[in-house]
């Protein structure tokens, strides 16, 4: 029982956390799409601003690799 609980929630801290990421990415690369079109120079700084919410997903396979080795 205690397993499957441990799996579910690393499980579910990865999946929600993609999930969040997906939402955000997309907003933030319209955005950004829209801002290189109108000044080119912006181009660094948009792909920057884009990576960014993928840190989500990072630290929730870090909880979840925590969940799973340490409990």
């Amino acid at each position: 029982m205690k397993e499957g609980l441990m799996a579910l929630g690393a499980g579910l801290a990865v999946g929600l956390g993609a999930i969040g990421t997906g939402f955000a990415q997309a907003r933030i690369g319209a955005a950004a799409m829209a801002a290189i079109a109108e000044k080119p120079e912006l181009t660094g700084c948009s792909i920057l601003i884009a990576a960014t919410p993928e840190t989500l997903v990072i630290l929730g396979f870090a909880v979840a690799a925590m969940i799973i080795v340490l409990l």
